[in-house]
């Protein structure tokens, strides 16, 4: 499974370093090619001959080589790898990775990384338990980062309880089932849409909403990410894909999303209808800015178009359509009246009453109506593991 990927593995300043040539030698032998990068700090732990002797690889301390005055770029070295890992970490160097604080080679190869980054957190469980250190784990996640959990047990200080790093052995079988999962989707094609539409009153306002498009970009990196070909409708938003190969189409009103989605549903194995599309619209948008009268203004709205259930309607054998349902009240009912009525697959319910979920938010809590009976209620999660959940989902059918 590991035969031919490329690893680049960062070593921080803690005594589970020492753990660190077991996971070298086990990728080796899973014929992986394997670079380290080390800390100035983890030599204390670990001798940098040790790990270049294992991995066949000169390890990477300082931006440049003292011996020739070569240069150690940080940009090739993340753009080479097909995964970072970095492990141990240190309480220090979360809080580096957090808040970008490039003042070694090894945060500036993480902050340049193009690839999918795994973490595995070391150190004594008062630190690891501090708010600090668990709200650095957590907008670590939030970026899209892999945690690899600490283990509860003996410690270094010989207090027991969480905060040793996970073992060489877990931390392959990890690494095993991440190229595992990005063969899931391989050959298949997805359509996600994501973020909002604006639909013109005149040439400077505008109907919307409040989506950001988290959650859409994120079920297109998820699926991109288990080797499927992704085209991602994004409307307005900042956000771009972080994983390359990801096709971006943007798209501004209701009806450019519908044209595109009936450009691109036909040769789609799987559709998910994350954007946030907008109910109404203005018939005739004004072709000038509407001035302002000191009189009431009446805004005549028409229904926009219905894009997942014309999507639904021309729907092909062993395609699957996902829609979301985003409810303020009887949320269940609604949800499972979509599901019926529109002919879908699965039905991924959420709603504003529910603190962190929604628009604007890192996180998202939903529940996953499936055509064939199954509910399955999520807890509140980044949306990164949000749409791990249904694309886990959606194997099911």
């Amino acid at each position: 499974m590991l035969k031919g990927k490329k690893i680049v593995i960062g070593v921080t300043g803690s005594i589970a370093a020492y753990k660190i040539p077991f996971l070298v030698r086990l990728l080796i032998r899973e014929e992986a090619e394997v670079i380290v990068m080390m800390t100035p700090a983890s030599r204390d732990f670990v001798t940098p001959l040790t790990l270049s002797t294992l991995s066949r690889h000169p390890v990477i301390i300082e931006p440049f080589t003292k011996a020739d005055g070569s240069w150690n770029s940080h940009v090739e070295l993340g753009t080479w790898a097909d995964v970072l890992l970095l492990a141990p970490v240190t309480a220090n160097t979360l809080g580096k990775m957090a808040h970008g604080i490039a003042d070694n080679f090894l945060v500036t190869a993480y902050l340049s990384a193009k690839c999918p980054v795994f973490f595995a957190p070391a150190m004594d469980l008062d630190m690891y338990l501090h708010p600090t250190t668990q709200q650095n784990i957590a907008l670590l996640r939030s970026f899209g980062n892999n945690l690899i959990e600490p283990q509860t047990g003996e410690l270094a200080s010989g207090l027991s309880g969480p905060g040793r790093m996970a073992e060489p052995e877990n931390i392959l079988a990890t690494l095993r089932d991440f190229f595992k999962k990005k063969e899931e989707f391989k050959g298949k094609k997805i359509l996600v849409t994501a973020g909002p539409t604006q639909e013109p009153i005149d040439p400077v306002r505008f109907i919307g909403n409040r989506s950001s498009g988290l959650m859409g970009v994120a079920l297109a990196e998820e699926a991109a990410g288990r080797g499927g070909a992704v085209t991602l409708l994004l409307g307005p938003s900042s956000l771009e894909p972080v994983l390359p190969g990801i096709r971006v189409i943007r798209i501004g009103t209701a009806e450019e999303l519908r044209q595109e989605c009936l450009l691109a549903a036909p040769a789609a194995d799987i559709i998910v209808m994350a954007a946030a599309v907008s109910d109404y619209r203005v018939p005739h948008p004004g072709a000038k800015k509407i001035k302002k009268s000191g009189t009431d203004l009446t805004l005549k709205l028409e229904p926009a178009p219905d894009i997942l259930k014309e999507l639904a309607a021309k729907k092909k054998k062993r395609q699957l359509i996902v829609g979301f349902s985003l409810e303020t009240d009887h949320e269940m009912e609604n949800a499972r009246k979509k599901l019926k009525e529109k002919n879908l697959d699965m039905v991924v319910l959420n709603t504003l009453n529910d603190p962190g979920a929604g628009f604007e938010s890192l996180t998202n809590k939903v529940t996953l109506l499936l055509k064939n009976g199954r509910v399955v209620r999520g807890k509140l999660k980044s949306k990164k593991e949000v749409a791990a959940d249904i694309f886990n989902a959606l194997q099911t059918l």
